[in-house]
């Protein structure tokens, strides 16, 4: 009786400690459409375009997509249902848009401000790896890192190359802020995640 009462334990605490990881993940629902931007110009964006075209999830890829974009699509009656912002900064691709870090941190702030005010979820991705978090284009160069603090902290879900957290930079921004943090290793990891996200 001892024993039979001992196993039961066992079965109660593992579905305790079991069911709010796996809540956690199914909680994790976003809608389309999707406007895909980014903050640093980097090409990570490209990638998940890529992804949203062979799921045929309804998106929008502006990389200097504004607050406006977000007004003129809720006046068509048509809203954005989430955003997407991918981080990390490239001199070449600003150098190519014209736009200093500053710039992009400043359109990045009023782009989420707005997605804030219409009820818009926000998803920070960092897709590239530790490697675009290490090509300063000279010694002392962060604008990687400022493109980061600009969007993560200010999101619903993060979306992380596993190769890119290994400082456990972006585990303590979920964990402070109590965002969830989804991550992968290999592109088709992450086709799967945008799926989870986006199809029901």
């Amino acid at each position: 009786m001892k024993y039979m009462s001992f196993i039961f334990l066992l079965v109660v605490a593992a579905v305790l400690i079991w069911t709010p990881a796996l809540a956690q993940k199914q909680a994790v629902k976003l809608e389309q459409p999707v406007l895909l931007s980014s903050c640093g110009q980097s090409p990570g964006p490209l990638k998940i375009k890529v992804f949203f075209g062979k799921l045929g999830i309804d998106y929008v890829y502006n990389l200097q997509a504004s607050a406006n974009d977000l007004v003129a699509k809720k006046k068509e009656g048509k809203p954005f249902k989430s955003l997407i912002i991918v981080v990390g900064a490239s001199l070449k691709g600003m150098g190519a848009a014209k736009v200093l870090i500053e710039d992009e941190i400043d359109r990045t702030k009023k782009l989420i401000a707005e997605a804030r005010k219409q009820g818009i979820k926000v998803v920070g991705a960092h897709v590239e790896g530790m490697e675009r978090r290490a090509q300063g284009a000279a010694p002392g160069d962060n604008s990687d890192e400022q493109s980061i603090d600009a969007v993560c902290p200010q999101s619903d879900v993060m979306l992380v190359r596993k190769d890119g957290d290994e400082d456990k930079r972006f585990t303590t921004i979920s964990t402070g802020k109590k965002i969830p943090l989804l991550t992968f290793e290999k592109n088709m990891e992450l086709s799967e995640v945008l799926k989870n996200l986006y199809q029901k």
